[in-house]
């Protein structure tokens, strides 16, 4: 028997030569044929195509730097009144969905805004803006729709000779307005603040604009409930900043997290109307008063 194995084996040397080196090349380490693990792709990269294919002019301008962070942080967006541009304020919408707060132009003055529902960023807009928990904040509506969810809306009128507010107000907005209104149950507590961190007002009433200013309403679309806003001042006086420039510098240090310059403002604010009574009453006229109430 082995004898008969020798033989086999040496009868067939070519079956040994291959079987030897088809074993050494198994077992021998190859780089040209080892596996490549493959490379994770990092999620900011899908984020960046999706964004390029809901805004295609961004491929143009992808070289080069439309906006700039300052030191502290703070995203600064120059963004053109005619809209041309306002893909720009992708980045703005993001911000003001994690908890940012910043200021956004108007058709009046400018405005330091955040998230309806973020408790924590309506304190920051407080400590930012100087401002105590008694002072009562506005809201940026996107559509009259907005102002009957966080309000009871406008008096329709009856048949007792009730003016139809409502319709009134269909033709004078958007515009430079705030209307006072008794809130719902659907507005934070934090906007009606009043002392103490625990204490709220009685009476729940809240002011509410729609800007006719396209940079605001094209943050506001783009957003899936209003926006928290006060009026930007200079810190030690009772006086509207309207520039940009200016209003970065002086609120940047104080912890800002984005600034959108569409350019200088008029000194003008909105026309204040109180609807919370029996009739419309005008407590500050400001940019325009059409008297129609």
């Amino acid at each position: 028997e082995l004898a008969a194995l020798a033989m086999a084996t040496t009868a067939n040397p070519t079956t040994d030569l291959f079987s030897r080196l088809s074993f050494r090349r198994a077992v021998s380490p190859s780089p040209l044929r080892l596996p490549s693990l493959p490379t994770p792709t990092p999620r900011i990269s899908v984020a960046i195509v999706a964004l390029h294919k809901r805004n295609p002019k961004r491929l143009k301008y992808d070289s080069q730097r439309q906006f700039t962070r300052g030191d502290g942080g703070m995203l600064r967006v120059q963004v053109e009144p005619s809209g041309e541009d306002f893909w720009k304020l992708d980045p703005v919408v993001d911000l003001i969905n994690s908890g940012a707060v910043g200021v956004i132009p108007t058709d009046t003055v400018y405005s330091i805004v955040c998230d309806l529902s973020n408790n924590d960023s309506i304190e920051r807009l407080r400590r930012i803006k100087g401002i105590v928990n008694s002072k009562p904040l506005s809201i940026l509506c996107r559509s009259l729709r907005d102002i009957d969810t966080y309000t009871t809306g406008f008096p329709l009128g009856t048949n007792q000779g009730q003016a139809n507010i409502f319709r009134a107000v269909k033709r004078i907005l958007p515009g430079p307005y705030t209307f006072i209104l008794p809130a719902t149950k659907e507005l934070p507590k934090q906007c009606i603040k009043h002392g103490s961190s625990t204490r709220y007002a009685k009476r729940r009433q809240v002011g509410v604009r729609m800007p006719d200013d396209p940079i605001c309403q094209a943050i506001l679309q783009n957003l899936e409930e209003p926006l928290i806003c006060t009026s930007v001042k200079y810190l030690a006086e009772d006086e509207w900043i309207l520039d940009p420039v200016t209003i970065a510098d002086i609120y940047e240090p104080l912890g800002l997290d984005f600034i959108v310059d569409g350019g200088a403002r008029i000194a003008d604010p909105s026309t204040v109307v109180d609807m919370t009574g029996s009739y419309p009453t005008i407590i500050r006229q400001g940019k325009v008063c059409n008297c129609i109430f």
